[in-house]
């Protein structure tokens, strides 16, 4: 039997586990990547697996690309959760408290249920994809379903939902590390030294700590990391749930007003959000890891209410005050759903992070995503309830923001400020991956792995995210409203329409795909949406109007 009879011998199910005998009993001296094929985990998984891995015989090309896509995955189960469970936790659940304050409880938890549910749903289109387009790389499955167009929608979805995500999180950085370091040295004012600069803080981070996590080879070893950085998040839910207990309703009015919370504060983080209970004007945040607002002028202390959310005042005439709300519709409840609905964005790094699971199948896969989405749809709820049912209707777009009315040097929160900054800083490797992989894909899709090149990418990102944070002070709210577009194309749009694409063997009107169909149309009305409402924002609320 010459080479190319022996390409096309197909493996059955049922000969599964003697398929690598018989293959060696027909030709001797296979080569090294055939030999790596045979011996693979697929080579012992199920039937579904065995044909994902060689789509029923061992094509050229297949060969050509195993060392890429094929390799033999190394990452746990567990580690390989922790990732995915990283890149679905983002900076936003410190603003679910107040999704929840503008929709009630029992809408706010049907709405969080939809969207994992969709989420996961998605998942399984993007897995089912991947094994009827025989390929682990996002890019090579758009390119499969409509050629280079699809190819490219993809990579700029990747890289703008992902690069946006990055941004916040060092906008974080920038702007809350010094007030961290601030109030730990027990300052009363920023005194102008170097390590209370945001600027200079997110260069040192960016070198000293996520440049060197970003130049890992594989994303498993991120999966420690990513350990931690959830360990943090507990952390932070923990301290919520305890505080519930501490803080008395209504909340007391501050001992020394509104001169006192300036002056422990006089560094507004730009990435937090406040909106007047009964104001429109206001940024939105449309991308979980992507907030972008306004602050009223701490010049003018007189316009300071307690409808502002920065004096609390108790009202004793208003009997409803400290009442938990089941069902709320007003003119921010349209605002908070784009939040709810970017919770579970983890898309770019579902392939990835499958790419590296060891004995991997789709059904491995799918069991990690399912208890990633339901581990972070617990912490979302208890974060979103207890925060709420702490503050009720005063509380504000940034949860730990609001604590500090009430707490201005309290250890215990300032722990939690630094936990947070360590969970952030530490998921900007995990989100930096699949963007240098989108760019390797696009750009040299054929070339070996090369130190170098790996180096040189990661670094060009982190320098090009570095100088959006110090020198565009305004790019969280452009990277709103891409990030309403990308996202929506990540979760819905492209699973969708490249299920539809690419599995042939359903027919058109078989039940998976009428429900892909409608994925795709939800999808595409949600962006539509979620894009008229922060145009309409940004013409009531122009983005060089804002207070930072």
């Amino acid at each position: 039997m010459d080479r190319m009879e022996l390409q096309k011998v197909n493996i059955e199910p049922d000969d599964q586990s003697n398929s690598g005998e018989s293959l060696e009993d027909n030709y001797r001296e296979p080569a090294d990547s055939e030999k790596a094929a045979i011996s693979s985990p697929f080579a012992s998984d199920d039937a579904e697996s065995q044909k994902f891995l060689t789509n029923g015989y061992l094509d050229k090309e297949k060969l050509e690309d195993y060392d890429e896509e094929y390799h033999r995955g190394r990452t746990s189960f567990g580690m390989s959760s922790f990732n995915l469970s990283n890149a679905i936790m983002g900076s936003g659940i410190l603003g679910l408290s107040y999704a929840m304050a503008n929709t009630g409880i029992i809408l706010f938890i049907v709405l969080l249920l939809s969207v994992a549910i969709l989420s996961l749903y998605s998942v399984h289109l993007l897995l089912k994809i991947s094994k009827e387009g025989g390929s682990l790389i996002y890019e090579k499955l758009g390119a499969k379903a409509f050629g280079w167009p699809g190819k490219c929608g993809v990579f700029i979805a990747v890289t703008m939902q992902n690069i946006g995500a990055m941004s916040s999180y060092l906008f974080i950085i920038k702007y809350e590390l010094p007030e961290v370091i601030r109030a730990f040295m027990k300052l009363e004012e920023n005194s102008g030294e170097w390590y209370l600069n945001g600027n200079y803080l997110v260069i040192l981070v960016t070198v000293v700590i996520i440049l060197p996590l970003s130049l890992l080879k594989s994303l498993g070893y991120l999966g420690y990391t990513s350990g931690f950085s959830l360990t943090c998040m507990v952390f932070f839910v923990s301290v919520v749930i305890f505080k519930k207990s501490q803080i008395p309703c209504p909340l007391p009015i501050m001992d020394h007003g509104v001169e006192n919370w300036t002056a422990t504060n006089s560094t507004v983080p730009m990435h937090l959000v406040m909106l007047s209970n009964e104001s429109l004007s206001s940024g939105v945040n449309f991308m979980m890891d992507n907030t972008a607002g306004h602050f009223p002028s701490l010049e003018e202390p007189k316009d300071i209410s307690p409808k502002s959310g920065v004096e609390y005042e108790a009202h004793s005439d208003n009997s409803d005050k400290c009442q938990p709300k089941y069902f709320v519709f007003n003119s921010r409840t349209a605002y908070a759903i784009p939040i709810l609905a970017f919770a579970f964005v983890c898309h770019p790094e579902v392939l990835p992070i499958y790419s590296e699971l060891k004995d991997r199948s789709r059904k491995r896969m799918q069991n990690v995503s399912n208890i990633s989405i339901t581990g972070m749809l617990i912490m979302y709820l208890l974060a979103a309830l207890f925060g709420y049912l702490t503050f009720y209707g005063e509380v504000e777009d940034e949860l730990l923001h609001t604590y500090t009315k009430v707490y201005t040097f309290d250890t215990l929160l300032l722990s939690v400020r630094l936990a947070v900054l360590v969970a952030v800083t530490l998921t900007v490797p995990l989100v930096l991956f699949p963007i240098r992989s989108s760019i390797s894909a696009l750009l040299f899709p054929k070339r070996p792995f090369s130190w170098i090149r790996h180096f040189l990418i990661a670094a060009v990102i982190l320098a090009f995210n570095d100088l959006l944070v110090i020198f565009v002070p305004t790019i969280k709210d452009i990277f709103g409203f891409i990030g309403a577009s990308s996202a929506t194309m990540l979760i819905f749009i492209l699973p969708g329409a490249f299920y539809l694409r690419i599995v042939k063997k359903e027919p058109l009107r078989s039940p998976q795909k009428i429900g892909a169909l409608i994925f795709l149309i939800v999808g595409i009305i949600f962006m539509l949406v979620s894009m008229t409402l922060i145009v309409m924002d940004w013409i009531y609320n122009p983005p060089s109007s804002r207070h930072h």
